[in-house]
């Protein structure tokens, strides 16, 4: 898990459509921060700060300290708006959190030891069915990433999430079903593979 990062934010004191338009007149992103059974607060973020964090990946997967006019809360981002157009940051919902509380996540996987696969050195090809997978995790453990260990994969296998070690407390959201993570297939075969692939992530979704 790395070290959780503080974004700066400034209280807000106006609310609607009228403020939220003045605060980004002013290069400030407006933002919300709710939930843990307290009133919402308004506040606004720096446009750079905002644009910085939200691009730089895994904006929605990683708990953050808000640090509002020094009082610190401990947020995740849930939700952001984009302009249509410039794809700017136009609006951001962050939710408190505490230390015991679990989050649903959306966590990168990322995968080793392809040199370790027979099928893979023999000319096949992974083809990846989900390039995250979306897990209940504790809000001070949140993993900065899910290992998928590709090591003595043969073409032809399939690589299920009961394969992946998964780190203390972190569960995956769907529980009904053993479902794919990757396959390893020939060449010959990546594009049908691709398409079975898509078909079973979005019978799952």
């Amino acid at each position: 898990m790395a070290e959780t990062k503080v974004l700066k934010a400034q209280a807000r004191n106006g609310v609607g459509k009228g403020a939220a338009r003045e605060a980004r007149r002013q290069g400030l992103v407006p933002a919300v921060i709710y939930g843990d059974k307290k009133p919402p607060v308004t506040v606004s973020v720096a446009y750079k700060d905002a644009h910085k964090a939200i691009y730089a990946g895994g904006f929605k997967s990683h708990v953050l300290n808000l640090d509002v006019d020094g009082t610190i809360h401990k947020v995740i981002p849930r939700d952001y708006q984009l302009d249509v157009v410039k794809d700017q940051p136009m609006h951001i919902d962050f939710l408190r959190v505490s230390g015991n509380a679990k989050l649903t996540v959306e966590v990168h996987v990322n995968f080793v030891n392809d040199e370790k696969s027979p099928g893979l050195k023999r000319g096949g090809t992974l083809n990846v069915v989900r390039h995250t997978v979306e897990v209940l995790a504790p809000a001070n453990a949140i993993p900065d990433e899910i290992t998928v260990d590709l090591s003595g994969y043969e073409i032809g296998d399939s690589i299920h999430i009961s394969a992946v070690t998964l780190p203390k407390g972190v569960t995956p959201t769907i529980t009904d079903r053993d479902f794919t993570i990757a396959t390893v297939v020939a060449p010959s075969a990546l594009k049908s593979a691709g398409d079975e692939g898509e078909e079973e992530a979005a019978s799952e979704e």
